[in-house]
């Protein structure tokens, strides 16, 4: 049974049972820093799995990471490359996705698609981050729609589709706009932008040479 609750509602000890689910592998639908996502703790393989079998993701297709501070970036990664340490300062806390290289063990296989990259985006506002905060752990976060739908703006749609297939819902709204992160990945010294989202490929320009 899906426990749905609204916005207002919500309180510390609310935020600390969420918290606690998260650790325990539970689904959970949230407002992320762009839009509504599903999402449960990344070191979690089963509770992973059962993401991609509530959303119909295949198994192909990885997901993104979501953390709140850079410590659990370092638990994460062999190392940051100097040009992904450009991008972080320039655009982190922020709606751009960064592809890493894994250390080995430490994620589920499924999160990266058994790739040695995952991705990973930082974020220090909104519930979400007040979520990972008390759990300490890292948060995957698909877009809360079914695979191959377009990114749903109206939290009644989403409530309707992921009623008693996910744990909590947290209504927050409907969102503004549907536009995702943007994601993109150092290659050869240059940035590679697998996704362009919010942050747009001019901005990353300024930053970091872009490969074409």
């Amino acid at each position: 049974m899906t426990k749905y609750i609204k916005r207002e509602k919500i309180d510390n000890s609310d935020i600390i049972e969420i918290s606690n689910a998260i650790k325990e592998g539970k689904l959970v639908v949230f407002p992320t820093d762009t839009v509504y996502g599903i999402g449960t703790n990344a070191y979690d393989k089963e509770a992973c799995e059962r993401v991609y079998e509530v959303k119909g993701r295949p198994k192909a297709k990885p997901v993104i990471v979501l953390i709140s501070d850079i410590s659990m970036l370092k638990e994460l990664v062999d190392c940051i490359k100097p040009l992904e340490q450009k991008l972080i300062d320039a655009f982190w806390p922020g709606p751009l996705t960064i592809k890493f290289k894994k250390k080995n063990g430490i994620l589920p296989n499924i999160v990266c698609a058994s790739e040695r990259y995952f991705t990973a985006r930082l974020i220090n506002k909104g519930i979400l981050h007040k979520i990972i905060q008390k759990s300490g752990f890292p948060i995957i976060a698909p877009s809360a729609n079914f695979s191959g739908k377009p990114v749903e703006k109206k939290i009644e749609n989403i409530i309707n589709e992921f009623d008693g297939k996910v744990d909590y819902i947290l209504d927050y709204g409907d969102i503004e706009n549907n536009i995702v992160s943007t994601i993109v990945q150092i290659v050869d010294d240059k940035a590679f932008i697998i996704r362009e989202g919010r942050i747009k490929k001019e901005e990353i320009a300024k930053i970091v040479p872009i490969k074409n």
